[in-house]
């Protein structure tokens, strides 16, 4: 096997067993000893890739937001060029978030306690500065397609859309918040700012 598979082989046992011991026992009970019985990897195995729990954390935070990058792309690249078939990929991923028990949020609000250790704090700052990044890319590649309007500001829009995103998550580990404003309003709002004039910003 080569290095690299080796690598993504391990990478991938890692974020499925943290994710696995996180729906069981949340973030901060979890040790590196868990992860390591429950994944069946030595210590030396795992210490070669990474120091500490956290940093399979930051990982399993990452990966949603780079899997619907994928998904966006290949919706643009082998779809009809709607606006509608990419925002649908963003719009699952926003729905997704406002589940209290979405393995994401519980971790994205662990690591937002944990901004005093200083790569908890530089790799939250990565995955918002990523996560705005991708937002401004997306917003761009609609408005190349002619499907988001052109007097849309990608960058100031994109940070927007990032930190509205953010609330939601952050608002669902607060218990027993009745919300009037849903995931959907959000995704609803969102459309009608890229795409004005038609019903949840739905253009053919």
């Amino acid at each position: 096997m080569k290095q690299e598979e080796r690598r993504q082989q391990t990478i991938r046992r890692l974020m499925d067993t943290t994710k696995e011991l996180i729906k069981e026992n949340g973030c901060h009970s979890i040790t590196m000893k868990d992860i390591m019985g429950k994944s069946g990897l030595s210590k030396g195995a795992i210490f070669h890739y990474v120091k500490s729990k956290n940093e399979i954390f930051v990982w399993v935070l990452q990966e949603r937001l780079e899997a619907t990058n994928v998904n966006f792309m290949n919706a643009v690249e082998h779809g009809r060029q709607t606006f509608n078939e990419p925002m649908e990929q963003i719009k699952e991923s926003i729905i997704a978030y406002e589940n209290p028990h979405d393995v994401t949020n519980k971790v994205l609000l662990y690591l937002l306690g944990k901004e005093d250790d200083p790569v908890v704090a530089e790799a939250l700052k990565q995955y918002y500065d990523r996560s705005v990044h991708l937002s401004k890319l997306w917003i761009e590649t609609g408005q190349r397609h002619g499907v988001i309007t052109e007097t849309v500001d990608a960058e100031k829009t994109a940070d927007m859309f990032t930190l509205m995103t953010f609330g939601l998550r952050i608002r669902s580990g607060i218990p027993r918040v009745q919300s009037a404003f849903k995931a959907q309003d959000l995704t609803t709002f969102i459309g009608g700012i890229l795409n004005p004039g038609t019903e949840d910003g739905k253009k053919g």
